[in-house]
């Protein structure tokens, strides 16, 4: 690894640490020396895995990087290149006019929003909890969880991107501030159509009052011109906002690729297209089904109860949809985090979680499987009932303060 690339990641580590002082966590000496102790083992290890390379760089981040650099960087924008969304390409084609590998341009860039993701969870985090201590251990828990680790330092793949977008649009919300939440999470669904497991929490934030129908005016509007610069360059506009639904070939017609879906459980199907449609329907009723009681508790939608929510989402839709991939939990590794925080008698959540995409990592960069797949799906299974153990304890935590006041 070069001075440059070591320089760009040391200022990243900065930038972090900027975000926790930033943000007030860092009062007194001795959250300082943790908070630098902690940060140097994250990039350091970091640091160790940049020169790795995995078949999806050679066969695929590569080439499309090659792509650009000798058709013109930018303007190759108008023609079709791999199998990402368009803004995920602006970084590549700006990375073919830099003097750096493209290796470590595409995982640095990976670490950039593992520091957002991470700051984006710990100040979720502090919805539900003044303790700097505890926002600080979210922030370097998701900072050195090993999915996290792997996705980006070792994989070069971009799953924070639309994560961490997320996360921070969750956050706004319940901030208040619609407006920026709303081009969060556009700007998280325009680097990965799997940003679509946590989009059901909008409806919810309907329902709080966080947000109001016209702010959902916001996403398509945003989307348009989060494309725009590759349509001016010549792509065609149809095909530019249709990208994802041209994709959905690239998914593949298999009901399991190395994920801990439901499919790892019931996986000798024969007849493949039917179970495929009976798990769409089963994932929309289940969606439905959650969206039903947030209503019917709508008055007790407290914090606490939307983080249990989007655990019960990001998990639960891709567990029971078909055609799912081993990195598709990515967002509710972190969630489940944020989750056993928030409510510390729920920690296993996270663990759990954990060690379901683990298993899934490990098929991965490993060609081979550490345990039966059926192993994660049983611990989601675990975790979601945790995370509705979650949700229907704060609805009862909300419903108990107004008994008192009436009485």
């Amino acid at each position: 690894m070069d001075w440059i690339t070591i320089s760009l990641l040391t200022l990243e580590a900065a930038f972090g640490l900027f975000l926790l002082w930033r943000s007030g966590l860092l009062r007194g000496g001795h959250a300082w020396v943790i908070s630098i102790a902690l940060t140097i083992a994250a990039f350091g290890l970091r640091a160790l895995a940049f020169d790795y390379e995995t078949l999806d760089y050679k066969d695929f981040l590569h080439p499309w990087c090659e792509f650009f650099r000798t058709n013109g960087g930018f303007k190759a924008l108008a023609r079709p290149v791999g199998n990402y969304n368009i803004p995920y390409l602006y970084f590549l084609a700006l990375f073919s006019y830099l003097p750096i590998r493209d290796l470590y341009l595409i995982k640095l860039l990976s670490v950039f929003f593992d520091v957002l993701l991470a700051w984006g969870s710990a100040m979720l985090l502090g919805r539900v909890t003044g303790s700097r201590m505890r926002k600080l251990a979210c922030y370097f828990t998701v900072l050195l969880l090993p999915t996290v680790f792997l996705n980006g330092a070792v994989w070069g793949q971009c799953d924070g991107t639309y994560v961490a977008m997320a996360v921070l649009a969750i956050w706004l919300a319940l901030e208040g501030k619609p407006v920026w939440s709303m081009l969060c999470i556009t700007l998280s669904f325009g680097f990965k159509l799997q940003a679509v497991f946590v989009m059901p929490l909008w409806a919810v934030f309907l329902m709080q009052g966080k947000i109001r129908w016209k702010h959902l005016l916001i996403f398509p509007a945003a989307y348009v011109l989060l494309v725009l610069p590759a349509v001016l360059l010549g792509r065609p506009f149809i095909d530019t906002i249709t990208l994802y639904f041209n994709q959905t070939g690239s998914i593949g017609s298999g009901l399991n690729y190395n994920s801990p879906s439901i499919f790892a459980v019931f996986w000798q199907i024969r007849e493949p297209e039917p179970a495929s449609t009976i798990a769409i329907a089963a994932a929309s009723i289940y969606m439905v089904n959650l969206l039903a009681v947030a209503w019917v508790n709508r008055a007790k939608l407290s914090d606490r109860a939307v983080i249990a929510l989007a655990v019960l989402f990001a998990v639960g839709i891709p567990f029971l949809l078909p055609h799912m991939h081993d990195r598709y939990f990515y967002a509710a590794d972190i969630l489940s985090v944020v989750l056993a925080y928030a409510m510390p008698a729920l920690w296993l959540a996270a663990p759990l979680t954990q060690f379901a995409s683990l298993l899934g990592y490990h098929a991965y960069l490993k060609m081979r499987y550490l345990l039966p797949m059926r192993y994660g799906s049983a611990a989601l299974i675990l975790s979601l009932a945790l995370a509705l153990i979650g949700l229907l304890s704060s609805f009862l935590q909300e419903k108990s303060p107004r008994k008192k006041k009436r009485a």
